[in-house]
């Protein structure tokens, strides 16, 4: 050690720290030896909590305003008496800052659809996201049970335990609640008010404070997405009779603009053909006062008459298996 550093560590010190960047919720303040003199003056601005370590145990918290801490390193004094141990002290002194303002935009998602019973639509897998916000609320336990003696430490490390909690939490409300899919919707801010009910002893037991949970969406995979768009589909038909017109009218203009070769143009003849049926049999219907039904499907309109090849749009038998000219199965 020279002189300039022996010198250098006698003074009274004045402890204080400004946030150099966002995302860091602790920082241990760089002491020289880790020797902070008594009487040493510390300063905590708001949105700020210190903690201070004194030969190995927090001492006290400190909250915003100027505060001494006594020590038992008096200057110049404990360094000459430990001169055998290279003139330094045993006795060992940290401040750690904690940032307690809002980190706020911290985003959830689940990483997997979660599975649950559906009084509706039976067993549905939902995917879901949305943000949270914390903040530290207790220095002694965020300092016991995540930082530790680390020099710094930040947001992005805690947002994993933080997430999974999250989902897992999700996952129980969401499998013992009876709202169906289609109400989740409009119940979306119960649904969050709920989920942070339960996290917030998660969180206590970290020493944060979950100040505001928000759901932003609640959805189905992709796959289970399109059978929804199609049940959706056959909703607003009304019922299956305008629906199969529905479908045989785009089949017709489908293929009509397939005008490459025969197979378009039978698949289009066998599309209008069913369509004229279909719309016969439920203009009639109605003219006579009868109940309108669903429109027959085309195999049954076909059987006893004939029909048009899929491949080469020859007539065919309508019972028959393989057309005669090309041989394609039907």
């Amino acid at each position: 050690m020279t002189l300039k550093q022996f010198l250098g560590k006698q003074f009274i010190d004045v402890i204080q720290w400004n946030e150099p960047e966002d995302g860091m919720l602790a920082y241990r303040y760089p002491m020289q030896d880790m020797e902070i003199q008594n009487g040493g003056q510390l300063t905590v601005r708001e949105s700020q909590l210190a903690a201070f370590v004194n030969e190995g145990k927090i001492a006290d918290v400190f909250g915003p305003g100027l505060h001494t801490l006594n020590t038992r390193n008096l200057p110049l004094l404990t360094d000459l008496l430990n001169w055998d141990k290279e003139f330094e002290s045993p006795f060992k002194s940290d401040v750690y800052f904690f940032s307690t303002r809002l980190q706020i935009d911290q985003k959830w998602g689940t990483s997997t659809p979660i599975t649950i019973r559906d009084k509706e639509f039976g067993a549905v897998r939902l995917r879901g996201y949305g943000i949270y916000t914390y903040k530290i609320s207790d220095p002694r336990i965020f300092f016991t049970k995540v930082t530790g003696t680390r020099t710094r430490y930040y947001v992005t490390e805690l947002e994993g335990q933080l997430r999974e909690t999250i989902v897992a939490r999700m996952t129980d409300i969401l499998a013992s609640s009876d709202v169906s899919f289609l109400d989740m919707a409009k119940n979306q801010a119960a649904l969050g008010q709920k989920i942070a009910e339960q996290m917030k002893p998660a969180f206590a037991a970290l020493g944060l404070e979950l100040d505001q949970f928000v759901v932003e969406s609640i959805s189905l995979p992709e796959e289970l997405t399109k059978v929804m768009d199609q049940r959706i589909g056959m909703s607003m038909a009304g019922d299956l009779g305008r629906f199969t017109q529905f479908e045989a009218a785009e089949s017709l203009e489908e293929a009509a603009t397939n005008t490459g070769g025969a197979a378009g143009m039978g698949v289009g003849l066998g599309a209008g053909a069913a369509m004229a049926q279909a719309v016969m049999t439920q203009a009639k219907a109605a003219a006579n006062g009868a109940p309108v039904v669903s429109a027959p499907s085309t195999d049954a309109a076909t059987a006893g008459g004939s029909r048009f090849c899929i491949e080469c749009g020859k007539s065919i038998p309508g019972r028959a298996k393989f057309c005669p000219e090309c041989g394609k199965a039907q």
